[in-house]
C-alpha cells in the first residue's frame, strides 16, 4: 500500500462518522479476533459506528478479549446480521485474503458498495479490495494492524484494550513466538504493547492455560491417534467424529494439536485430520520445519492455504481417503521434505 494510499483512508475515516464493519475469516482465531477487536476499539475511539461481524463462532478461549461481548456472529436468516452489511460504508477484511473464507456473507460482500480494505499477511492474495495492506513475511494479522496505524501517524492512540487484542493476536499466530516470522521488529512491538497496557502473563494464561477436561481427554485422543512417518520426517494425527462426539468436543478445543506431531524428534511436516461433526467433510491443519512450503501442499492438494510453514485445508471426502492421499502426496514430496531443515 503507498503513502498516497493511505493518505486517502486517513482522509477517509477522519472526513466524519463512518459505518464500519470488520470481518475476520470463519472460524476465526486469536489473531482475527485480535486483529479485528483492536481495529474495532481504535474506530470506536474515534467516533465510528464499528462492527465486528463474524462468519462463523469462535472459541470459548478467546470470550474474555475486550469487547467481546459487542461480536455480532452473521446468521444469513437474520435480517439484522444482512443489515449491517448493507449499511456499511467501510468493509475491512482481517487476516484472509479470498472471499471463500467467509462463507455465506461473500454474496453480500460481492454487492457492496462500500470502501473495502484487506489487512493480511497469507501469501497471494485475491484482487477484490479497494486497498490491500498485506505482507506475507509478517507472522499476522495483528502486527500488521499495527503497521496500519503506524502507517495513519496513530499508534500513539493504542490504549490498554487495542494492545491487549493486538499482543494476542500475535502471541496466538507465532506459537508463542517461537516460530520462523517472530522477527526482532514483532519483539519489539510487542513491547510497545507491554508498555501500552498489555499485561503479558495474563493474556498467556487467558489462552493457553484454560484446559476443559474434555480438551485434556481430546489431547490424549489425539496423542493415542499419533502416527509418525519417519521414512519422510512427517507425522500426523486423525479426530474422528465419533471420538470429537464421545469426548464432548467443543469449538476450538483441537487448538494447537498439529503442533504436538510437529514437535517430535525427526519430524519437519505434521499434519492434524478432523472430521467435521456435521457434514462429510476433513478439516486439515498443516505445520512444517524449515523450508518446506505446506502453503503450497495445501493449494495443490487440499483445497486451502496460507504460509509456508502453518497452512489449512479441506476435503469433501472420508477420513481414511484423506489420510491416504495425504500419505500418498508425502512420499511424493519425501526428498524436499527430508532437505528442507539441511
Amino acid at each position: 500500500m503507498t503513502k498516497k494510499d493511505f493518505s486517502e483512508i486517513k482522509e477517509l475515516l477522519q472526513s466524519s462518522s463512518k459505518k464500519i464493519v470488520l470481518i475476520p475469516h470463519k472460524n476465526p482465531d486469536g489473531d482475527a479476533m485480535g486483529s479485528s477487536l483492536a481495529l474495532y476499539k481504535f474506530l470506536t475511539n474515534n467516533n465510528h459506528k464499528a462492527t465486528v461481524l463474524a462468519p462463523t463462532s469462535y472459541p470459548k478461549f478467546l470470550h474474555w478479549l475486550p469487547n467481546n461481548n459487542k461480536v455480532v456472529v452473521f446468521n444469513k436468516r437474520n435480517q439484522q446480521t444482512i443489515q449491517i452489511l448493507k449499511d456499511a460504508e467501510i468493509l475491512f477484511f482481517m487476516d484472509f485474503n479470498d472471499l471463500n473464507r467467509i462463507e455465506d456473507m461473500k454474496e453480500y460482500i460481492d454487492e457492496s458498495d462500500a470502501v473495502k480494505i484487506m489487512i493480511d499477511h497469507h501469501q497471494q492474495p485475491s484482487d477484490f479490495a479497494d486497498y490491500t495492506f498485506v505482507d506475507p513475511k509478517v507472522c499476522a494479522a495483528s502486527q500488521m494492524t499495527y503497521h496500519f496505524l503506524e502507517n495513519l501517524d496513530v499508534a500513539n492512540e493504542i490504549d490498554y484494550d487495542i494492545a491487549t487484542c493486538l499482543y494476542t493476536g500475535i502471541l496466538t499466530d507465532t506459537g508463542s513466538f517461537r516460530f520462523s516470522t517472530t522477527t526482532s521488529t514483532t519483539h519489539r512491538i510487542v513491547a510497545d504493547l507491554i508498555d501500552k497496557g498489555a499485561v503479558n502473563h495474563k493474556i498467556h494464561n487467558n489462552v493457553l492455560d484454560g484446559n476443559t477436561m474434555s480438551r485434556m481427554k481430546l489431547m490424549g485422543v489425539a496423542l493415542n491417534n499419533l502416527i509418525v512417518m519417519p521414512e519422510s520426517k512427517t507425522a500426523f494425527i486423525t479426530m474422528s467424529r465419533k471420538e470429537l462426539k464421545e469426548n464432548n468436543f467443543e469449538k476450538g478445543d483441537t487448538e494447537g494439536f498439529v503442533n504436538m506431531a510437529l514437535s517430535v524428534e525427526g519430524v519437519s511436516v505434521a499434519a492434524l485430520f478432523t472430521e467435521d461433526l456435521d457434514h462429510d467433510f476433513v478439516k486439515i491443519s498443516l505445520r512444517s520445519k524449515g523450508v518446506f512450503s505446506v502453503n503450497q501442499l495445501s493449494r495443490d492438494n487440499f483445497n486451502g492455504g496460507g504460509h509456508i510453514n502453518a497452512a489449512g485445508g479441506k476435503v469433501d471426502d472420508s477420513l481414511q481417503n484423506v489420510v491416504e492421499l495425504f500419505k500418498k502426496v508425502v512420499s511424493e514430496n519425501k526428498e524436499d521434505i527430508i532437505k528442507s531443515e539441511l
